[in-house]
C-alpha cells in the first residue's frame, strides 16, 4: 500500500481530493503515508485519528490527511477550514461527505481478506469529474 500510494502521488496537485476507503485495517493509513513519502512532506504520516486532520507542508501544495471516521456530516467536515483548493486533501472515512466540497475527486477503494489468513489487498481506483477524466493511474 505504501509503494502504491507513492507511485499514484505522482499525480497529485493542489485542489485534488482523494477519498480512501475500506474496513479498518485495510491500509487507509499506509496508503496516505506512501503519498506522503512521494510527494516528500515534512514530518511523519500517521493516522489523524484523535486530531481529525493534519497539514504535512512541502514545497509547493501542502498534503492535508483527514480522518473523518468521527464526522457525523458534511457540515463538521467543512467546520475544519481546510483550503481545498490549494492544497492536496486525502480523506480517510469521506464517502457520503465531501460530494459537494469538489467538482472532481479521486475514490480508491481497498478492500482486504476478511479472514485474516492473508495480507492481499484489492484496489480501485475510480476517478470522477473533468480533473481525472483520462488519468491513468
Amino acid at each position: 500500500m505504501d509503494e502504491l500510494g507513492f507511485r499514484i502521488s505522482q499525480e497529485f496537485k493542489a485542489g485534488d481530493l482523494i477519498l480512501l476507503i475500506g474496513p479498518l485495517g485495510a491500509g487507509k493509513t499506509t496508503l496516505a503515508r506512501g503519498v506522503g513519502r512521494g510527494l516528500e512532506v515534512e514530518g511523519n504520516v500517521s493516522s489523524p485519528t484523535f486530531v481529525i486532520a493534519r497539514t504535512h507542508q512541502r514545497e509547493g501544495a501542502p498534503l492535508v490527511h483527514v480522518d473523518a471516521y468521527r464526522l457525523a456530516s458534511a457540515y463538521e467536515l467543512d467546520d475544519l477550514d481546510i483550503p481545498f483548493a490549494s492544497s492536496i486533501v486525502l480523506v480517510e472515512w469521506g464517502k457520503g461527505l465531501t460530494e459537494d466540497i469538489a467538482d472532481s475527486w479521486l475514490e480508491i477503494q481497498i478492500d482486504r481478506d476478511s479472514s485474516g489468513k492473508t495480507e492481499e489487498r484489492q484496489v480501485s481506483i475510480t476517478g470522477f469529474g473533468e480533473r481525472w477524466a483520462g488519468v491513468e493511474l
